[in-house]
């Protein structure tokens, strides 16, 4: 005996108005989803080019490495860029120098409560704004492959933790001058703002503030925790304002070193 099918849900269940238009409202609702697909896709194709091309990224003079190459552990990396040295042997073409990292990274943002929004929105169009039928007739929330996967930001956010630390020594290092002293320029300015925008991204996570004071019962027995839970809480609320900040200081910090590394532009110096 087959088993009976299963009544539509959704736009298409019995008890939704039947209504033929997609929605009834007038106003410019395509406009945010179109908006936050065209910044995902613009950081997306950037990133990639940049993270395969292997030019422009190191710049020796003033030891300024980009953070998408951070860290370079191979023999493929120029000189002076492989701050922890190179374990790993000469790598085709095809696998980026900061392949380590990257799918940490990209499993950070792609699992992040935000971003998993911003995309189920924008591109899954589910749905894409309020009162707006989405295409989909079933829901089966994150509990199959592979949004199941989603269930594994906590750990993505200890990787993005390590990775943190390594982009701090990345920018303390970069205070180099070219006598091999103390040096400082635009260039430290560049990636010290980015870094520190890197960690209060980080640190706002859902996750972060879940492990410091979520399953606390009683904050009074723990003042110390409820008093850091409660810092992280107010960056909480800037969730999404540095999901999107970071993106563009990733891009200005990159396409700033690619400058000074080519050789089209000349570190503004302060001090050197």
């Amino acid at each position: 005996m087959s088993a009976p099918a299963r009544a539509p849900r959704g736009v298409e269940g019995a008890t939704r108005a039947r209504i033929p238009a997609g929605t009834l409202r007038t106003d410019r609702w395509w406009l945010p989803p179109l908006l936050t697909t065209l910044g995902l896709a613009t950081f997306v194709v950037y990133a990639s080019i940049r993270s395969w091309v292997r030019t422009a990224y190191w710049v020796d003079e003033y030891h300024y490495l980009t953070p998408f190459y951070s860290p370079c552990l191979s023999d493929s990396c120029v000189p002076g860029a492989s701050h922890f040295g190179t374990p790993i042997g000469e790598l085709p073409m095809w696998i980026p120098l900061g392949f380590l990292v990257l799918p940490f990274l990209l499993g950070f943002r792609l699992t992040c409560y935000y971003y998993r929004k911003a995309y189920y929105r924008s591109i899954w169009l589910a749905p894409a704004a309020c009162a707006v039928a989405e295409p989909h007739t079933r829901y089966t929330g994150e509990t199959r492959l592979p949004l199941i996967l989603q269930n594994a930001h906590r750990y993505f956010f200890y990787a993005a933790l390590i990775v943190s630390l390594i982009n701090t020594y990345d920018a303390i290092i970069a205070f180099h001058g070219k006598s091999g002293g103390f040096g400082f320029g635009l260039g430290n300015i560049v990636l010290l703002v980015n870094v520190i925008l890197l960690w209060a991204y980080t640190l706002s996570c859902h996750s972060c503030r879940h492990i410091i004071g979520g399953r606390l019962k009683h904050f009074s027995a723990h003042p110390v925790r409820y008093r850091l839970w409660t810092l992280v809480s107010k960056l909480n609320t800037r969730h999404m304002l540095l999901a999107w900040t970071t993106l563009g200081t990733l891009i200005i910090t990159d396409f700033y070193i690619m400058l000074v590394a080519s050789g089209t532009i000349s570190d503004l110096r302060f001090f050197d």
